[in-house]
């Protein structure tokens, strides 16, 4: 019989290849709506729906608190916190941050960068971008509620990322790709060293794992071209990834679409696994045949139509299926194709758990 690991433990061994007691049980994201549509199986006592932006210090902390019961109840083996840059409103839909970057607030998804601060190479010392200690209240804050036998996973915008929200939009960053070089690289210098930085600051407040967030790819092929990747961000990811393994904290790049391109380049600067392997472009079983004895594979229930449209038994067979399939020989986290937004069932999420449990454990046998 395995020893019965602690959720940490049981991380650690999949993210180093390896089979623990049962599949892992993850999740990056839960939004504000889905954190309270959830505490309702759990508790009568959840807040009202409220933007995050909008929310005080001790909303906050409500919020919290429902997400740690929820996880608490669930039993998931690791927690995700983010990099929280607060923003103010400026509008009715607009809010900016301490850095200058202006968004547009949706309800249903994440804020989207329209204007930034940096216009040209000069822009970039004018800036004062180096990270706060208030940017860790969540990750200092669940670190005592969840306790360290659960994995703690910090989400935090990688250089490709951050430069971009510093240019006003993806759209712009791209176009600098063919039109203005210098600049790229004086925001991949300066975002790489705020990563670095707020990488270490993170460490100390108990962070395990490092998420590496922002989009490489669409449903078909990379927002970029690989020779693109290989020269403006390969070598900072390499960069990053080193200095994560140096603090003592495994990473995980996230990315949704079709990352065969540079599938290989995100294994060869070190990362320890990759999420979510999106379902509609991405199969399971060819990217762990792939990947198996070099990165960890994470996620993969889909979150576009199962999670959201499906029933609970096709969520049962779903799982079952993906853990058949990706669990043999370690390495495998499950966790959704995303992040469990509003559009999911949350019944659908906490059968996708259950199902975890049931059908998880090793030496898998499906």
């Amino acid at each position: 019989m395995r020893q019965v690991l602690t959720g940490k433990e049981r991380i650690m061994k999949a993210l180093d290849l390896a089979e623990p007691d049962r599949v892992p049980v993850f999740e990056m994201g839960i939004n504000e709506a889905s954190i309270v549509n959830l505490g309702k199986h759990f508790t009568d006592d959840v807040p009202p729906v409220k933007h995050i932006t909008d929310m005080d210090l001790e909303e906050q902390i409500r919020y919290m608190d429902l997400l740690s019961l929820i996880l608490k109840e669930l039993g998931n083996d690791g927690i995700s916190t983010v990099f929280i840059i607060r923003k103010e409103r400026v509008g009715e839909d607009l809010a900016r941050d301490k850095y200058g970057t202006t968004y547009h607030l949706s309800e249903a998804g994440e804020p989207v960068p329209v204007e930034g601060p940096v216009q040209g190479v000069g822009d970039i010392a004018k800036l004062a971008f180096e990270p706060d200690p208030g940017d860790y209240a969540m990750l200092q804050y669940l670190v005592q509620t969840m306790g360290r036998d659960v994995a703690h996973f910090f989400a935090i915008p990688d250089l490709f990322r951050l430069s971009w929200q510093l240019r006003g939009g993806m759209d712009k960053l791209l176009l600098d790709y063919m039109r203005d070089e210098e600049l790229v690289f004086a925001l991949a210098r300066v975002t790489t060293d705020f990563c670095k930085a707020a990488l270490k600051m993170a460490r100390g407040h108990g962070a395990d794992v490092i998420i590496l967030e922002g989009d490489l790819a669409f449903n078909t092929s990379t927002l970029m071209s690989p020779d693109q990747y290989r020269k403006f961000i390969k070598p900072y990811h390499q960069e990053l990834i080193s200095f994560c393994h140096e603090q003592g904290m495994k990473a995980v790049k996230h990315s949704d679409g079709n990352l065969w391109p540079i599938l290989d380049d995100l294994v060869e600067v070190g990362f320890d696994g990759i999420h979510p392997i999106q379902p509609q472009c991405m199969d399971i079983k060819e990217v762990k045949g792939h990947l198996k004895g070099r990165a960890a594979v994470v996620g993969n229930i889909d979150c576009s139509f199962l999670l959201p449209f499906g029933t609970v038994e096709e969520v049962d067979q779903a799982v079952r299926e993906t853990i058949r399939i990706a669990a043999p020989g370690g390495g495998y986290i499950i966790s959704s194709s995303n992040s469990i937004h509003p559009g999911c069932k949350p019944e659908n999420y906490i059968a996708m758990v259950k199902a975890a449990r049931r059908y998880g454990a090793y030496p898998i046998n499906l």
